[in-house]
């Protein structure tokens, strides 16, 4: 499976929309599977079916 690295863009909710930093694609995703304490701004790295903060 690739790693992809993403940039959350919106919290609305229970929901947090991500974007792609390769492709620019846009996706929401619920917050349960995010690591806490994300905000906009927050980076993350998406390998083996888990988000990960990173720098």
């Amino acid at each position: 499976m690739e790693t992809r690295y993403y940039t959350v863009i919106k919290i609305e909710g229970e929901y947090a929309y991500i974007k792609d930093k390769e492709t620019g694609e846009e996706i929401f995703i619920a917050m349960f599977l995010l690591p806490e304490g994300i905000d906009i701004g927050t980076k993350l790295k998406y390998e083996m079916l888990e988000y990960e903060v990173i720098e």
